[in-house]
């Protein structure tokens, strides 16, 4: 098959070694990788065939320097892994489109939604899709009111910013913790806080950031990973995420469990996604698979589905190049274990 150049942008991210390995290995055709990234060090850069420095995602100049790195670099493809750059290329695609260049992104609409959480959870209520009980605060006595609506401190609740990615700002608040075990027995990542320490964090900023209150699901957690053809899902497939550091996988089991799958078909039909998108789930206390949040990109151990027989981050280059998407057995039960690997130069 014609060899292509598929820019992926966030090249200093945890996935983004799993990624261009996906790329080099699909089995039909040769890939050219472009790494891009805003820092001058990003892990990818040595791993992939060229490498070029682009600014922050909120910068003026963002879209117009990337593609003209995308032009220089005669790119075929890209393929965002950063969240913030997600709703900008979405609005500008078709300057891009102009050149030939695709980017595999979602529609500006859907990916506002997806993008907040409080915007996503009350549009999928709004359309009879499951949820976990959740409160939107805006202050700290919102957020004191809507914690106890929760049921706290007789059950456990969660918090999170409304706009986020990865584990930034995430905590748990469980007063049933032992806090001696916590402190001697757990490394200093851990995602549990007490009420008071929130209270005192609140006390000591002058600003507050708009967060999402919700249950606490103690269940199994999956990052399920889709290929979408415009909300017409060509792939879904669950990873068990059985152990995380730093808010990564780094030991998970595919899985065929098909609430999870039949779940996550439902919401990216509804709201009509396209390309590469990751759904976070977790079970309630009833072993029902609810949404926690929507990564409407690449997610960072993508790389797992590769194993699996189902090599999602190629696959999305030939939904964007109009090619036909071939139907693969999915490796269920492939166990994946997370090592660190080192790059010298």
């Amino acid at each position: 098959m014609e060899p292509v150049t598929v820019m992926i942008t966030g090249a200093g991210a945890p996935g983004a070694p799993g990624v261009i390995k996906s790329l080099r290995d699909n089995g039909e055709r040769s890939i050219r990788v472009v790494g891009a990234d805003a820092s001058s060090e990003a892990v990818g850069f040595k791993l992939a065939d060229a490498s070029c420095q682009i600014p922050m995602a909120d910068a003026p100049d963002f879209t117009s320097k990337l593609l003209k790195i995308a032009r220089e670099e005669k790119v075929d493809v890209i393929l965002p892994m950063v969240t913030r750059e997600l709703e900008i290329l979405s609005l500008n695609k078709d300057k891009f489109q102009n050149e030939g260049i695709i980017v595999s992104v979602s529609d500006i609409y859907p990916l506002k939604i997806a993008n907040n959480k409080g915007k996503l959870l009350a549009y999928m209520k709004d359309k009879g899709l499951s949820v976990p009980f959740f409160s939107i605060v805006n202050s700290k006595e919102e957020f004191v009111k809507a914690a106890y609506e929760l049921g706290y401190p007789d059950k456990p609740i969660c918090f999170k910013p409304l706009d986020s990615n990865g584990s930034r700002g995430f905590r748990i608040i469980d007063p049933n913790i032992n806090r001696y075990k916590l402190l001697f027995e757990m490394k200093p990542t851990s995602t549990y806080i007490t009420f008071d320490e929130v209270m005192s964090i609140f006390d000591e900023s002058d600003i507050f950031t708009d967060l999402i209150l919700m249950e606490y699901l103690p269940g199994n957690e999956y990052s399920v990973d889709l290929l979408v053809d415009h909300g017409r899902p060509l792939y879904t497939i669950p990873r068990r995420r059985d152990k995380m550091s730093a808010g990564i996988t780094i030991k998970g089991e595919i899985v065929k469990e098909d609430d999870v799958i039949n779940y996550c078909n439902e919401i990216v039909q509804s709201l009509k996604l396209h390309g590469n998108i990751g759904i976070q789930v977790k079970r309630d206390w009833n072993n029902t698979p609810l949404i926690l949040e929507i990564n409407p990109r690449i997610q960072g151990s993508i790389v797992h589905c590769t194993g699996a027989g189902v090599n999602l981050p190629y696959y999305a280059v030939k939904l964007a190049l109009q090619e036909d998407v071939p139907i693969v057995c999915v490796g269920w039960n492939c166990k994946m274990l997370r090592y660190w690997k080192e790059v010298f130069y």
